[in-house]
């Protein structure tokens, strides 16, 4: 299932790395695209939303769906 989610805060490749990272270490599987200028991370899991949202929120970033 594809998700996109509105997170505010990544300035740099490293906060991309992180916010791929965390969603990783909740879904090995899942696949990451990020777009940093337009602030959005769009992840294709069947993990639910919240449970995405939460793990990017616990790297330090606003998230909204």
């Amino acid at each position: 299932m594809n998700q996109t989610f509105n997170v505010q805060g990544m300035t740099c490749g490293h906060c991309e790395k992180a916010v791929t990272t965390a969603i990783k270490t909740l879904d090995p599987t899942a696949e990451v695209r990020i777009d940093r200028a337009a602030n959005t991370v769009e992840v294709a899991s069947d993990q639910p939303a919240q449970a995405i949202a939460e793990v990017i929120r616990e790297e330090g970033y606003t998230v909204t769906t």
